[in-house]
């Protein structure tokens, strides 16, 4: 995953850019940047920050950066901003999303001329170089934008620092969000809306798919019109997105809430508290126990001041090790208890698995777990939201293939039905490898329902690999 932030001031733009930036630290774990420009030309930071917070290792460039112009991102994956110099000037950019067809784009950059691009660790290639790279074959960054929507297959957002001001390309379908922020004498760009609040900007307006705009510290131009068609990321309101923040006027923690809501009216367990797996399965959690009136507690507590988050290693083992050791039971909110446990989402079943395991050895007496979306069938193909190498990590289809001996579409569509008997088999296999007590997952159906929006503007491909 990833996000950026940008400001267009102007003073000094930096304060804000570092602040706005930083607030998009959940989004990512490896890699961070910030990019300015001022009366010294372009000047920029990249940081590792898989062992340090943002804040950490940035401080110091907050004293030698200056400009009031600014982007900067926060990334899973690839360094950047980076840094270019071609036939339309020179600018920096960053990108959030993912180019499926990344290896076809090199090939057609190869074929049109003499270029290159430099090979990060593993030999791969920086997905932003290569956005800038189809950009630059265009005449003016308009049309470069223009065409980058349409060649890349996937998802893309981009932001470009100029010495004239910031464009920014809301991905073709609207996969990610991007929110503009205005106060006095600068207005700002983010992709999540609550970064630029306590930075004193108020709400402005929110890109619509495939928009393209323009910033000055004078105000925001459209240079593309918001396209009808959109398919925005369900999976932003149920886990990546911050509770704060609000996408196409639906507000991240409300949908949470109603999602609980909703999974307590289909359910008849009586258990005698209920918890939310922080952080993510929280408001869910609390939405379930308002409705089902059952009293909400807090059997273990997340341990966060030197812990960084979970999936940060590489390894599946690594990370399970410090998921557990993150969080802290408390012994006589479980010893001799009914819990029902509501998460966010099961992708391997690893971590989850654990909890419950602990939470029996320190007592409890039943748990019953309620995750806040769907089964996760396939992995995410436009946002990288996870770190599978292979779909067969899902515990999904690893249950379906013991179960069939082999995985197809056809299987595949009648295992995401949930009125379905081999649906309802599969959670059950789920439920007995885990060692639940109980498993039931929230339906798709009220997950578009919580979120209220046109069942046709959202991605739903993880659940039930409809685009």
């Amino acid at each position: 995953m990833g996000g950026f932030f940008a400001v267009a001031s102007k003073e000094s733009c930096v304060v804000d850019l570092f602040y706005g930036t930083d607030y998009h630290s959940h989004l990512g774990t490896r890699r961070a940047g910030m990019a300015v420009y001022g009366e010294n030309g372009f000047d920029r930071a990249i940081h590792n920050i898989q062992n340090s917070p943002f804040r950490t290792k940035f401080e110091k460039d907050v004293e030698e950066l200056q400009g009031n112009m600014g982007i900067g991102c926060i990334s899973d994956f690839e360094p950047q901003p980076l840094l270019v110099h071609s036939h339309l000037g020179s600018f920096a950019i960053t990108t959030v999303g993912k180019i499926a067809n990344q290896e076809e784009l090199v090939r057609e950059c190869y074929d049109s001329g003499k270029t290159h691009f430099l090979e990060m660790s593993g030999g791969s290639i920086n997905q932003t170089e290569v956005a800038a790279a189809i950009i630059n074959q265009k005449d003016t960054m308009l049309e470069g934008l223009q065409y980058l929507q349409e060649k890349v297959v996937g998802s893309l957002s981009v932001l470009i620092l100029t010495k004239d001001g910031i464009y920014a390309s809301r991905d073709r379908l609207g996969r990610t969000p991007i929110i503009v922020g205005k106060k006095e004498d600068a207005y700002c760009l983010s992709f999540e809306s609550f970064a630029y609040l306590n930075l004193g900007y108020l709400d402005y307006k929110e890109l619509g798919p495939a928009e393209i705009v323009f910033m000055t510290a004078d105000g925001v131009e459209t240079l593309q019109e918001p396209r009808e068609e959109m398919k925005m990321c369900s999976f932003l309101w149920v886990y990546y997105g911050y509770p704060t923040s609000t996408y196409e006027g639906v507000n991240v923690e409300e949908m949470r809430y109603e999602t609980g809501r909703r999974m307590a009216e289909r359910d008849d367990v009586k258990p005698d508290y209920s918890a939310g797996v922080p952080d993510s399965g929280v408001p869910a959690a609390i939405g379930y126990s308002n409705e089902a009136k059952i009293p909400y507690t807090r059997p273990f507590i997340k341990y966060t001041p030197t812990w960084p988050r979970s999936f940060t290693p590489t390894s599946q083992a690594q990370r399970s090790m410090i998921a557990k050791m993150k969080l802290i039971p408390v012994q006589p909110l479980i010893k001799d208890k009914k819990l029902l446990l509501v998460d966010d989402s099961i992708v391997r079943g690893t971590q989850l698995g654990e909890t419950t395991e602990f939470l029996y050895e320190s007592g409890a007496k039943e748990v019953h777990v309620r995750p806040a979306c769907p089964p996760i069938m396939y992995g995410c193909k436009y946002l990288n939201f996870s770190r599978s190498s292979s779909e067969m990590e899902l515990i999904t289809r690893r249950v379906i293939l013991e179960r069939e001996g082999k995985i197809t579409d056809a299987l595949l569509e009648e295992y995401s039905n949930p009125d379905s008997d081999k649906y309802k088999a599969m959670v059950q296999d789920i439920c007995d490898k885990l060692g639940f007590t109980s498993l039931q997952f929230a339906r798709l159906d009220d997950i578009i329902a919580a979120i209220g929006l046109n069942p046709c503007k959202l991605c739903t491909y993880c659940w039930n690999g409809k685009e």
